[in-house]
């Protein structure tokens, strides 16, 4: 996976210390109730798509941006589903990081589901009924509230 290049000049600066970055995440559900997955090249588990902004971006922008880039279908966000700050994490290189996630519910405009970059080893569509056995539970949450038919975003009080 390839660092942003604005993450390596912060980190000619900061070290290893905890870097504050926003995440988005993309929940694709079609027509036919199937949700896009990718299969991660950095750990192998199953996981909605998702990325980091780029300074200035757009979060709706960037994440349709960030979808395109690992799947090849082009989509178009319906609505913010949840603002989550995801604990504290660390890279296998000591780099620390904590996400501030938004999570967004999408559809699929046109495109063929499919590996398109380095950061996946497989994409694929799959029914709500059939997820993957390794599918973290947070990913779980996110289909969830996707399917909720409330229009207001899900945050901690």
């Amino acid at each position: 996976m390839t660092t942003p290049k604005f993450i390596l000049e912060l980190r000619e600066k900061i070290g290893h210390d905890l870097l504050w970055l926003t995440g988005i995440t993309g929940v694709v559900l079609d027509d036919e109730d199937q949700v896009l997955l990718v299969r991660r090249a950095d750990d192998g588990r199953w996981a909605l798509p998702a990325g980091i902004l780029e300074p200035g971006e757009q979060p709706a922008i960037g994440l349709v941006r960030e979808i395109q880039e690992e799947t090849a279908v082009e989509t178009e966000v319906v609505r913010l589903i949840s603002i989550d700050a995801l604990p504290p994490s660390s890279y296998p290189n000591g780099d620390q990081v904590q996400y501030l996630d938004l999570c967004f519910h999408c559809r699929p405009l046109r495109g063929e589901a499919q590996v398109n970059d380095d950061e996946s080893l497989e994409v694929a569509w799959f029914p709500l009924t059939t997820l993957p056995t390794d599918l973290a539970p947070r990913e779980h949450t996110n289909i969830t509230n996707a399917l909720n038919p409330t229009t207001l975003p899900i945050f901690a009080r």
